[in-house]
């Protein structure tokens, strides 16, 4: 169910993407304090790849990202790193320690493969709604009513309306 989530929350990002034209991927938004759909795709990426990164040394960290400017401005680098990560997602749990330092203090936290990959896919969800503000303007651009929007939420609403 997990990969199944993940594989359709990655789908999305790609078909919205290939929608996209370039400027539309790089065009500051207003209301996103001036981020780009481009930024946001490279900060979910990122973050995917922090996760896939650490799996062998059982550490991660998704303050240390690279911050490849390539995918927040080039469609297709996007892309194959979203197909990438579709490719090597699929791993076996295994512990992890999740570290992250907050202003001076360093943390560490137990977790694991999957609780991280649920984080991802949380994560992945908040920042297409914040791209769905950013596309909005675009007449042509279609995505589904869903498009990051929590499963809860989605839930929640079919039983609203069944009412």
């Amino acid at each position: 169910m997990l990969f199944d989530s993940l594989k359709s929350c990655l789908d999305e990002l790609v078909d919205l993407a290939g929608q996209l034209t370039l400027p539309e991927y790089n065009s500051p938004c207003p209301e996103l304090n001036g981020a780009t759909v481009g930024q946001h795709y490279r900060h979910i990426i990122e973050f995917f790849l922090c996760l896939i990164h650490s799996y062998e040394t059982g550490k991660v960290n998704y303050d240390s990202r690279q911050r490849n400017r390539h995918i927040e401005t080039e469609i297709p680098v996007a892309l194959e790193y979203i197909k990438n990560i579709g490719n090597t997602i699929r791993r076996t749990n295994k512990p992890l320690l999740l570290e992250q330092t907050f202003h001076t203090h360093h943390i560490c936290i137990q977790s694991n493969y999957f609780r991280e990959l649920l984080y991802n896919l949380e994560h992945t969800i908040h920042h297409q709604a914040l791209i769905r503000v950013a596309v909005l303007k675009f007449d042509r651009i279609r995505i589904s009513d869903t498009f990051g929007m929590a499963p809860s939420t989605v839930e929640y609403r079919k039983k609203q309306c069944a009412q």
